[in-house]
């Protein structure tokens, strides 16, 4: 019997490497990746994790024998923060290789006046795309949205507030998840709590900034209006923001960005100030992308499965893909994926100071007895 040492010394595994490997069947590992519907979730992540193992690519002649047609998926994205992006294209590269798909990738402008945006849609349709990827802030562009589901175009929209029946939908729930780092800072002590909001035309955006408002309402804490500064997403506006919490006359203690491009350049405008993170001020971001842990120091962020919910996208899309030809067409699916709140070096407790005034008195008090 060949050992797992074996088989992944092999140079050229097979399927039949990545079923011992996983410990399953041949047919069972072709319908993982051709995005069977019916496989189970935990018998999917062995399969995928044993192709990963085993470096495994699939033969894509052998399936063009097999009479299996590839599925073209067009992506669209316009997105200002690299660190999402890239995430998202891994996700979506891992799970096109495991399902035989071929991505055709647009850019295009986010926005709800955007013609360019109606623009690559139409061409992707009029291409034969099987199906299209929307993620934010086009998954929030009602147009676009419009158009596909009037095309009869499979999609899917990840990080889109309010699901659409017409198309999938993947997602998570952002206003918990932005309570819950809040509520995490109060717990640490913070009373002055600054928030980077994100890009407005983002439906994330609003949800995040609403979990933030009732976290800091439940907490009792300050809620002055000037601790809440706009931002886009990007690093630019990170800095603008930060730049703007920091100048306060009573800065806040704590920054909570929407992004992590934002919080990052919130940790980069306390350094200039001569600041110490965390000891002088605590910076929180949001995502858990690259970058989180490339700065100095790393941040503590919520981390929502940005590379899962983009091969989550094309499984959904390859699964709804075969039901049509198939005759046997599925409805849309829809998931709230988990987040999780990832402490690193960049929060901590307030750092105490004495209240010289207050000193100051009672050594006068002292002074005059």
């Amino acid at each position: 019997m060949q050992s797992n040492t074996d088989i992944e010394a092999t140079s050229n595994p097979t399927m039949a490497d990545v079923a011992r490997l996983a410990g399953v069947s041949s047919m069972t590992v072709s319908r993982v990746m051709n995005g069977d519907a019916k496989v189970r979730a935990s018998t999917r992540s062995r399969v995928d994790a044993a192709v990963a193992a085993l470096h495994y690519v699939p033969n894509q002649s052998a399936r063009g024998l097999a009479g299996i047609k590839p599925i073209r998926l067009g992506f669209l994205y316009s997105n200002p923060s690299a660190g999402y992006l890239t995430e998202f294209l891994m996700g979506l590269l891992n799970q096109a290789s495991l399902s035989n798909v071929q991505l055709v990738v647009e850019k295009c402008e986010g926005g709800e006046r955007s013609e360019h945006g109606v623009e690559q849609t139409r061409r992707l349709i009029a291409n034969g795309v099987d199906g299209i990827i929307l993620p934010p802030p086009l998954c929030d562009t009602a147009h676009l949205v419009e158009l596909i589901a009037a095309s009869a175009v499979p999609a899917v929209t990840v990080a889109r507030g309010t699901q659409d029946p017409r198309v999938c939908g993947i997602s998570i729930d952002d206003y918990h998840a932005a309570y819950a780092m809040t509520a995490h800072l109060i717990a640490l002590g913070h009373r002055r709590i600054g928030f980077v909001i994100g890009h407005p035309v983002q439906s994330a955006s609003a949800r995040r900034l609403a979990g933030f408002q009732a976290a800091i309402a439940d907490g009792g804490v300050d809620a002055g209006a000037e601790l809440i500064v706009q931002g886009m997403f990007s690093y630019r506006s990170g800095l603008d923001a930060a730049e703007a919490l920091l100048a306060l006359a009573q800065r806040p203690t704590a920054i909570f960005a929407s992004n992590d491009d934002m919080a990052a350049a919130a940790v980069a405008i306390a350094h200039r100030r001569g600041l110490d993170v965390p000891g002088d001020l605590t910076v929180a971001g949001f995502d858990d992308t690259a970058l989180a842990t490339t700065i100095w120091p790393e941040l503590t962020t919520v981390r929502q499965p940005i590379t899962e919910m983009a091969e989550t996208a094309v499984r959904f899309l390859v699964r709804r893909v075969r039901a049509l030809r198939g005759g046997a067409p599925e409805a849309p699916e829809h998931l709230v994926m988990d987040y999780a709140l990832i402490r690193r070096q960049s929060d901590a407790a307030p750092r105490l100071r004495p209240a010289m005034p207050a000193l100051a008195v009672k050594r006068d008090q002292a002074t005059v007895s």
